[in-house]
Order: C-alpha cells, then structure tokens, then sequence
C-alpha cells in the first residue's frame, strides 16, 4: 500500500480518517442498542434547478476528499508540467480483485443517463512515521491495513438526488476470493470483519465485497489517509462541527467544549476517529456524515474557489491524498469530468444514512451482523434509483406503476429476448434459466421469444422496452408472467423487448408473488441525516463529558 510519490518523493500509502481497532473497557459498556441501529442519513426535497440564477449553494455538490480533488483543473490552469504533478500526485489500483462473477452495470434509461456508484474508503494503515504519530497503535504498524471507513455514494440517473449508505467496520460479512496486482491469492474468508477486505489485495477486494453484498454494481473506488485528512482541512480552512455537551475522548484525543467549533488539521482527524466519545460504531459513522457535509456548506461559500493560492492548496492536498481506481478515475481530467456530473445534484438532495445492524449474536459486545430484512429494503433502493428519502421525483417508464400509453400489440408478433442475470457472485447462475422462461414465454403465446447467449449478473428482475417496443406491450408481458409494473423499464438502445431474469425469480415460470416488494422511502430502522442540515450536533456518551 505504500509507493514513492512521483512529484516530491515522499512516502506514503492508503490510509484513513477513522482507524482504531480497540473495544471499549469493561467499565464504559458498549452503546450498541437498537436505538443507533440506523442513525446517519439526509433527506429534504426540492427538485434540481437549471437556472444559472439558482443559489449556488443548490448548484455545487462537493463532497469531502473528492469534492477537493475535483477541483484540480482549475488549479492546473497554470501549465501542463503542474497538471502532469498533480496526475503524479495520485495513487491508483484496480477497481475490482474479485475472482467471481461480477455484477452488471445497468443500461442507460430511455434519456441515455446512468446511474454512478462510488466506494469512499479509507484505512487503519500505521506504516509511515506520520500515519503513526496522528493514528497512534504504533504496534500495529506492521499489519495489513484494514478498511475502517466504507460507504457507498449512489447518484441517481438523472442527477437528481444522491444516497450515501456506510457499513460499520466492525460488520460480519463474507469476504470473496480476490487476486491482486501480482497474481497472488487470497482464498475466501467467511465471517470476516468488513474491514478486513483490504487486507485481501487491496481497495479492489473491498469493491468486490461490497458488491457481493448490495448487488449493485460500484463504478468507482476513492481511498484517504491520515495526512491526507490533516492536509485537506487545513487547507479548506476549518469545518464546522457541534456536539451537545463538552466532550473528551482521550482515545482519539477530541476536547471540545459544548457548541459549535471549527476543526482542522489533526482536530478534525480526531473528530473523524472518535468513537467513544459517542457511543458506538453507528453513531462514529453519524459523525463522519455531519463532518462531510459540513464540508460541502464550507465549499459552497466559495472563499476557498475564488483565491488561486488556497485553490493550489486544496489540489495539492486532493491529490496527494487521493487512491483512486486507475481503470475510471486515475487522471485529473476523469476526476474533473466526475465532478461534473457530481454537482448537477442539489445539495438539499443529499440523503445520508447506516445501513441497519444488530448485535452479532455470536460476539453481541463487540461485532455487528446485517438485519438483513432491513438492510435489503435499502439495498433494493440502490438498485432501483430510488431516493432515500422518498421524495424522488416520478420517472418515465421507470415509476413503481407506470400506466399503459397504448393497445398493446398481438404477443405473437413481438421478439422478446431473454437472458439469464441469475448468478450475482454470492449465488450461482442457475443453469438454462434464459431457455427455461423462453419456453414458458412460448407456451403463453410470446411465440418469437428467444433465449440469448449473454449471461448477465442482476439481482432483481426487470424487462426492458426500447426504442422500437412501445410501454402497454411490455406491461401485458409483465401482467402475463406476474412481475410487477415497477420492473418494467425503457432503455435507450434497447430494440422491443428484453427480460432478464434476475436472483430473485431463481425457479418457477412465472415471478414469485411478493418477491419485488418495492420500497418508496428508506426503513425507519436506516434513519437518514439531511444533507443541508447545519445545525445537527453530535450527543456525547455520558462518561465522556466534563
């Protein structure tokens, strides 16, 4: 995880703003209640606004370590031998290790948009002097780091809305099979904390873990160290962050008296790594949320854009910090072009949230398993580009009940193609499922169906109508073999029809009644924190008070 930087030699490697592996003492017990279980996500409505005379605090959405790195191009105005430093400046890996099946990106939707998924990571990694000196455990030095910050930026396709989920690091989940850069191996590991996925290969195991677990498909990966935390809130200037009462942790060392401060260098570390202090895992990840969007409102003033010193300073820091996947992200100019696309979506759209745990029964003081009732709904939502919040605004041909726009045409005369999606990494594709629902397509009618060659890998079910199908005839093929209204989707570039056949329809001939069970909001067990909240403030476990 370490390389010499190109740009100024220095040494350093992939590390992050949380990172501490102890466990509360005996004598502070561990605040692992139901009550944290979801706490750490955003909400508020309103609809993106394309004016140029729109505030600009609904036009930027910058977040924390990359919304410093997309900021890069206009520091590097002043000449190509800056911009070739800054490219120098960023690490890069591959984005995914997985040995198994891969999940699929979805198709654009019928206006050639697409949904982006990016991995913000970040590591316990102690093996430079400077990561010892600001993350301490020096005896931990010479271990693999492990990944202690993890959350999922999902943006919607029509840049919309934006949802972040994080996954404690104390989470059991099982690890897949991953090779990294040298061929090297690292077999499966089942009932594994998740943050020990790096230690798998790299940053491109912890994608192939997540997206065992969620089945959405992670487009991009972005990994922070200790210094590099210290460095970007320096140079940002100070984030504003609020706790209820005077608060003093000495694991992480935070003091700061009841209200509101502006933390930076090695206090905002200590924010971000405070986890007594509050009480758990989930409700540290409450913390982080109300420091990255803090960040965000400080960015949107703009004093930090419009003076060319600190606008260097801000790219410096970015990139000497940043970890990228080198397959998307691995240049300033494909940052710049994400950061385009990044602050289309209103800051107020922002949804923030931890993903639903309950004590791990096998270790119910220490480690954390999914309530994987819970835990799907929000995952389901993910996949389905849907807001967090249920304020998500009504898509054609892509609502969870779009209505016929037509006579459908005779099932006879309609081409229909079907793949099977079964296989997802965690679960095996079931063997002849596209020929198997062809034939019962067949014997419903539907006599020009066709199984495809092509396997796909699709959690959930969905039949798509393209440019030459038109609505009502996919919807009386969705009636005919039971799959919801809410499955059916328009694809840009798709010809008539195409039914993939998801690991949620694994048996049978027609769709499981109640397997789609379509959410419109977030469970009330995944509470979401607003992205433009200011005045959130953190409440502070009693024996951390003075």
């Amino acid at each position: 995880m370490t390389r010499q930087k190109a740009a100024n030699g220095k040494h350093r490697q992939a590390s992050s703003p949380v990172a501490d592996s102890d466990h509360l003492p005996a004598s502070v017990p561990r605040q692992r209640g139901l009550r944290d279980a979801g706490d750490g996500g955003d909400g508020p409505g309103g609809r993106p606004r394309r004016s140029r005379r729109a505030p600009r605090r609904r036009r930027w959405l910058l977040w924390s370590v990359c919304s410093l790195a997309f900021l890069i191009l206009v520091a590097a105005g002043g000449g190509w031998l800056y911009y070739q430093h800054l490219n120098n400046n960023i690490d890069k890996k591959p984005l995914n290790l997985g040995t198994g099946q891969q999940v699929d990106k979805k198709p654009p939707n019928e206006f050639g948009q697409t949904e982006l998924n990016i991995l913000l990571l970040g590591s316990d990694d102690r093996e430079s002097a400077e990561n010892q000196r600001l993350g301490g455990a020096k005896d931990a030095a010479s271990g693999p780091p492990r990944a202690d910050v993890q959350m999922l930026l999902h943006v919607s396709a029509d840049r919309s809305n934006m949802s972040v989920v994080s996954i404690p690091r104390d989470t059991m989940v099982d690890i897949p099979e991953c090779k990294d850069e040298k061929d090297q191996l690292y077999p499966a590991k089942s009932y594994a904390r998740i943050n020990e996925s790096l230690q798998h290969g790299g940053p491109g195991c912890t994608v192939a873990t997540w997206q065992q677990i969620t089945r959405v498909h992670i487009d991009h990966f972005m990994m922070v160290d200790f210094t590099g935390v210290v460095s970007m809130a320096d140079a940002v200037g100070g984030v504003p962050v609020c706790v209820k009462d005077n608060v003093y942790d000495k694991k992480s060392g935070l003091r700061l008296t009841k209200g509101t401060h502006s933390v930076k260098g090695e206090q905002a570390l200590q924010w971000l790594r405070t986890r007594y202090a509050w009480g758990s895992d989930i409700l540290r990840a409450e913390a982080q949320h109300q420091y990255m969007t803090a960040m965000v409102r400080e960015l949107k003033k703009g004093a930090k854009l419009t003076d060319p010193g600190k606008l260097m300073n801000l790219a410096e820091a970015a990139t000497d910090a940043l970890t990228v996947d080198k397959e998307g992200l691995g240049s300033v100019n494909k940052l710049y072009d994400l950061a385009d696309e990044l602050k289309k979506v209103p800051s107020d759209r922002i949804s923030m949230t931890t993903i639903p745990v309950l004590p791990d029964p096998r270790n119910p003081d220490v480690t954390l398993v999914f309530n994987e009732t819970e835990a799907e709904k929000v995952w389901k939502l993910v996949r389905s580009d849907t807001p967090f919040d249920g304020k998500g605004k009504s898509k054609k041909g892509a609502g969870n009940s779009p209505a016929a726009n037509g006579t459908p045409k005779p099932a006879a005369e309609v081409p229909v193609t079907v793949m099977n999606g079964t296989g997802t990494g965690a679960q095996q594709a079931v063997p002849r499922r596209a020929a198997a629902i062809t034939d019962q397509l067949k014997a419903f009618g539907w006599t020009q169906a066709q199984a495809s060659r092509e396997a796909r890998s699709q959690a959930d079910t969905t039949l798509h109508y393209g440019d030459t199908a038109d609505q009502s005839t996919a919807l009386a093929l969705a009636k005919k073999i039971g799959l919801p209204a809410g499955a059916v989707k328009q694809v840009k570039g798709t010809g008539e029809l195409e039914l993939v056949i998801g690991a949620d329809w694994r048996e049978g001939g027609t769709y499981p009644a109640g397997a789609d069970k379509a959410e419109s909001k977030a469970p009330d067990s995944a509470k979401i924190t607003e992205g433009d909240d200011a005045k959130a403030c953190m409440p502070v476990y009693a024996p951390y008070r003075f």
